[in-house]
């Protein structure tokens, strides 16, 4: 069986856990019960004192190179994958009354080798491409056809006669940002790349082609994992390729032309490696067996650095725990930063965590990076119907603490993927959002690089990190709990 989808590894693997849960970090929550603390008032200097550290904190941005350039891109189960866990333990390790462990973690390896596609004409011509992760190879062979072209997954089906022994290209279409409601699009087309391989081979293709998820005409192809399914049914290779180029396809096919593709790919899996998460602990002053963890995910895609996606939320944890320290902020909480592995194809470190470390003591909230380094503009909490009102007058009052900085936004939403196995056991997780307007035009790319990030951004959400670890560890009530 291949790596599942993210969404369906999470749930699998809890399904599989087969293990009692304990009670909800909150279940004693009235419906018409309200937050009787005032934290604006209670947290205003600490907030203040946090954001003006950040500003000096020059450690994180050398972190942040050192971690996007000096060590690289990430893929699970590589070498430069572990050069980073123990780096960052290392450099965790140095802050002074911090515990640090890495936790070994199981991971599929998956490896890209050499790929390539090419129109084939008089004067055959290559096209931009990037395999999907997971994906299966050509074999010794490369894999050429005509194409035919569907322009969404359910077109799939109503095809199925003109797909056979031909490679599909599904050419679906990113909406375009919506700034009022900061939806990105993705959730509506991410579907073409974990489900469009599997259709594909379903119905005979010889290999799928998606049009990348972006909406950005510019940027270039666009990896990301794929799922075959546990059915059993055909493994077919699966590209994505530049917007420009699924457009070019499919206007030739528009236009009367068959044009012939040849596809290689070297992709393959090998046997599964240990890889590692990296905690670091600070115990609680007041509430040590009350836990709050954050972080992101150290792992990446091996396209570009991995400096968006994750390696700026795996460094602004780190650097917000070295500054509450150096600051002599220690919370009545106890507070986790957690540097998850195998995310972006497995969610394996999530669900290790989960697995090993939930029984260690109530945690109370999670907190997640994991939508790039522009400007933080906002929180959201994802947590039950019930609590939902409370959680959201508490982010705000953060969010009013950290408007200087251009903090806005206090809403539901998702809580990031690495909290998903604790979500579902009830913990309270808020998503550290990030303006998403440019985000997917970098995303699982070659240009996600240190370049394109701008460091006082990456300085602003330093600071919002640790002021929000800061406050939701230390405030009188729990996250999402009045009492």
């Amino acid at each position: 069986m291949r790596y599942p989808s993210l969404l369906a590894a999470t749930s699998l693997l809890l399904a599989l856990a087969g293990c009692e849960e304990p009670p909800h970090p909150a279940e004693d929550v009235q419906p018409d019960a309200q937050e009787p603390v005032d934290l604006e008032e209670q947290y205003r200097a600490p907030v203040a004192e946090i954001v003006e550290a950040s500003g000096q904190a020059d450690y994180a941005w050398s972190w942040l190179e050192t971690l996007c350039v000096d060590i690289g891109h990430r893929l699970s189960g590589s070498e430069s994958l572990e050069r980073a866990t123990a780096w960052s333990a290392e450099e965790l390790g140095n802050i002074e009354g911090v515990e640090v462990s890495r936790q070994p973690v199981q991971v599929h390896v998956w490896v890209r080798g050499e790929e390539s596609l090419t129109l084939l004409s008089d004067e055959p011509e290559p096209l931009a491409m990037v395999g999907l992760g997971g994906s299966v190879g050509t074999g010794e062979q490369p894999i050429e056809g005509e194409v035919v072209v569907v322009s969404s997954l359910d077109e799939i089906e109503e095809r199925a006669a003109d797909i056979d022994g031909r490679i599909l290209l599904v050419d679906q279409p990113m909406p375009h940002y919506d700034a009022e409601t900061f939806d990105t699009g993705y959730g509506a087309t991410v579907g073409i790349r974990y489900g469009g391989p599997r259709a594909g081979a379903a119905h005979g293709a010889l290999a799928v082609l998606v049009r990348s998820v972006t909406d950005d005409a510019t940027s270039p192809p666009h990896t990301g994992g794929t799922s075959y399914g546990d059915e059993g049914g055909r493994e077919i290779p699966a590209a994505a390729v530049s917007v420009p180029v699924a457009e070019r396809l499919h206007r030739m096919i528009d236009a009367g032309e068959t044009p012939r593709v040849r596809l290689q790919m070297q992709a393959h899996m090998e046997e599964d490696a240990t890889s590692h998460n990296v905690i670091a602990e600070l115990r609680g002053s007041e509430l040590p067996d009350e836990i709050v963890v954050f972080g992101g995910h150290i792992d990446s895609w091996d396209v570009g650095q991995g400096c968006h996606d994750d390696g700026a939320g795996v460094v602004s944890a780190m650097a917000a725990l070295r500054l509450l320290v150096e600051a002599g902020l220690t919370p009545r909480r106890t507070i986790r930063a957690i540097l998850w592995t195998n995310e972006e194809n497995g969610l394996a470190g999530a669900n290790a965590y989960n697995d090993e470390h939930w029984g260690d003591g109530m945690h109370v909230a999670g907190i997640e990076s994991d939508i790039g380094a522009a400007r933080v503009i906002g929180l959201n909490i994802n947590t039950e119907e019930l609590r939902e009102p409370t959680a959201i007058a508490q982010l705000t009052a953060i969010v009013n603490l950290l408007a200087p900085t251009g903090v806005r936004v206090a809403r539901s939403g998702h809580g990031g993927a690495d909290l998903s196995p604790m979500r579902e056991r009830g913990m309270p997780s808020v998503g550290i959002l990030h303006d998403p307007a440019h985000y997917f035009d970098l995303h699982h790319t070659a240009a996600d690089t240190f370049e394109a990030v701008d460091r006082e951004e990456f300085t602003q959400g330093v600071a919002v990190m640790a002021a929000s670890t800061y406050v939701i560890a230390d405030m009188p009530a729990r996250l999402a709990n009045p009492r």
